[in-house]
């Protein structure tokens, strides 16, 4: 498999508007009276009881636009929410939606604004370019910095009768705008906050080395993961370069607005990077172990991380190398091979320091559990795709028990 981006491609989806910067979410009306006329706000019971979430549907309501609230999300998004929420407000005149708080909020506000565009069920989505037109738009303010949720065109809904978390992704459903406001994570719990950031790491790690794809116009046109290139790697260079300065600032002080900044930058620019890429096998593996353990999703690719990137360390070794320049833990006089392993390193210390487990024993994952994990993990292709190394079950199982046993040593291979 090449890791050679021999098109030279450069791709990036994104809406149209991200205002970024403590502070931001004053602009919200602004920018919602300039496309609807009735406004659904969606959230969870939490964050609708907070003087933020007030201030910011008054502010709404106040430039004249009406206002409706669905405020059951859920995390871990079911798709009963997704259900409801339709069913109270299809016949509403709502035309635009808007999504604040964590991933679920965010991604049942994309969910709910497509059904509400074209009808039917939100079953009818679940794959690549299925919303057949534009959902209604959508607003993005997220209060948590890890999942990049605010500017995907992606939206993970767990489907709670067949019990597997399904996705729809699409370019109809990437939010018109993303209003990301740092002050807004100020009231993120400590350990919310650690397992959103993991996964942000997660992501850029997964990014910038994600297979090159050098995709034909067509698969351009009907795949959402198109491959690592030159401009998803602007991206993670300087997400992991804002994570490498602030991320364990922001655990030690959850009240540095500077840290909250820098990560909240950082998870933004994870999920510009994966808008494109796409994750790989940390989160194809995390998907089956989340049906035996009920770690948070950041934790439990974090846990993954050091395995998967042991995996992928022979197939991707310029990639890590270019990590660890990054992340300023290597230097031009070792080679190649110990540079990457120093990237490597420093994800890991950076891991440690925001308290993310780094072993699968914390997961609740036993040697009995394996061979269920590794024939779902492959199911993922989308994400199968993505990973430099062959993630077939015999790697999968590799990395399991390496993980299981909490084993840092360096292998070349399974």
């Amino acid at each position: 498999m090449s890791m050679e981006n021999w098109l030279g491609l450069g791709l990036v989806r994104q809406p149209k508007t991200v205002l970024f910067g403590p502070g931001q979410r004053r602009q919200l009306s602004h920018i919602v009276r300039g496309v609807a006329t009735h406004a659904l706000f969606i959230t969870d019971e939490r964050m609708a009881t907070t003087e933020d979430f007030k201030a910011m549907a008054g502010a709404v309501a106040d430039a004249g636009v009406m206002v409706s609230v669905y405020d059951r999300a859920l995390p871990d998004l079911p798709r009963s929410n997704v259900v409801e929420a339709v069913q109270r407000f299809g016949d509403k005149g709502v035309d635009a939606v808007i999504g604040i708080g964590g991933g679920s909020c965010m991604d049942l506000a994309k969910a709910v604004a497509a059904v509400l565009a074209n009808g039917g069920d939100v079953r009818d989505y679940f794959g690549e370019f299925k919303v057949p037109r534009p959902a209604l738009p959508i607003i993005t303010v997220p209060t948590t910095g890890g999942t990049g949720a605010e500017v995907t065109a992606l939206a993970i809904v767990f489907d709670d009768e067949r019990q597997m978390k399904m996705a729809i992704a699409d370019a109809n459903i990437e939010p018109m705008a993303a209003i990301i406001d740092p002050e807004l994570t100020l009231s993120c719990p400590r350990g919310l906050t650690a397992a959103t950031a993991a996964d942000a790491l997660s992501h850029l790690v997964e990014a910038f080395t994600a297979r090159p794809k050098n995709p034909t116009p067509d698969q351009m046109a009907t795949q959402i993961y198109v491959g690592k290139n030159r401009l998803t790697d602007i991206f993670c260079a300087e997400g992991l370069r804002l994570m490498n300065r602030s991320l364990a600032k922001v655990v030690d002080n959850p009240s540095d607005l500077a840290a909250r900044s820098d990560v909240m930058l950082a998870a933004y620019c994870a999920g510009m990077a994966i808008n494109t890429t796409g994750t790989a096998a940390a989160h194809a593996i995390q998907s089956p172990i989340a049906a035996i353990s009920h770690t948070p999703h950041g934790f439990g690719v974090g846990a993954l991380l050091p395995y998967v990137m042991r995996l992928n360390l022979p197939y991707a070794t310029a990639e890590f190398a270019e990590m660890g320049r990054i992340l300023n833990v290597a230097h031009a006089g070792q080679t190649e091979l110990d540079q990457a392993q120093s990237g490597i390193s420093r994800i890991e210390s950076l891991l440690e320091q925001v308290g993310c487990p780094l072993d699968l024993s914390a997961l609740g994952v036993e040697e009995q559990h394996f061979d269920q994990i590794a024939s779902s993990s492959v199911l993922a292709t989308r994400l199968v795709l993505n990973n430099p190394a062959p993630l077939t079950p015999d790697n999968v199982k590799a990395v399991l028990a390496r993980g299981l046993a909490g084993d840092r040593s360096w292998w070349a291979l399974p």
